[in-house]
């Protein structure tokens, strides 16, 4: 199981003011009161007392709560959230995510430090199983995804590589960092200059070339080639 240094639990309440925004980390989210309306990547969902919500990276996700509602929310770079099937959270960990809740208002450090662990270990956990069972993992083909990158050149996007690899954004980012020890996009980036790079020693221009792979300018192609070999 692994943990980052910048999880964050928090209690937040939400209105009826209409938010919609996407990050690079997973959103957990157990409702404490009222009823959180939202709606992922066009899938909706209803967060009342007792639910919960995971929400991958990258996935935008729109919400309201038209009567006012109240969730414990943690924000996590963990990457075993990819495993959890993204329904409502076990008995254990909803009775955890509630004290954390309360140890929020109170401003306990170690329920900040130990809590998000604690919570993702009891959400991943059946009630009477010693651990959770693991999905099995979709292989990737890197060569394959990357000729389709670059035939694709500057239209492909993260999401692109997700849905081509049949996997969701979250999953594919987790494969290419254990794989690759990298972000997806940082993959991406790196097979362009790679490829700008073989298209240089035959002689296009850099203008020519960074307006295949995707670069704004010139000047931005050759600090970035730059920065790689140095």
């Amino acid at each position: 199981m692994t943990r980052s240094a910048r999880d964050h639990l928090s209690v937040r309440n939400y209105g009826a003011s209409h938010g919609s925004h996407d990050h690079g980390h997973f959103q957990i989210l157990v409702g404490l009161d009222g009823v959180l309306e939202l709606e992922v990547v066009g899938r909706g969902r209803r967060i009342a007392a007792g639910d919960g919500c995971v929400v991958p990276p990258g996935e935008r996700h729109d919400f309201e709560a038209r009567s006012g509602a109240c969730c414990l929310v943690l924000d996590s770079h963990a990457e075993d959230w990819v495993h959890v099937v993204p329904c409502s959270p076990p008995p254990a960990a909803l009775a955890l995510a509630r004290y954390l809740a309360r140890a929020c208002g109170a401003d306990l450090p170690r329920a900040q430090q130990l809590g998000p662990g604690l919570l993702l270990e009891a959400w991943s956990t059946p009630p009477g199983s010693a651990a959770a069972p693991r999905r099995p993992r979709r292989s990737v083909d890197w060569s394959a995804l990357a000729r389709w990158a670059l035939d694709q050149g500057p239209r492909a996007t993260v999401a692109d590589l997700a849905n081509r690899a049949h996997l969701s954004a979250a999953q594919l980012a987790a494969r290419c960092r254990d794989e690759h020890g990298q972000s997806t996009q940082q993959w991406l980036r790196d097979l362009r200059l790679a490829k700008a790079r073989t298209l240089r020693t035959q002689g296009l221009s850099v203008a020519d070339i960074a307006h295949r792979i995707g670069y704004r300018s010139p000047s931005a192609l050759t600090a970035a080639l730059r920065r790689r070999a140095g």
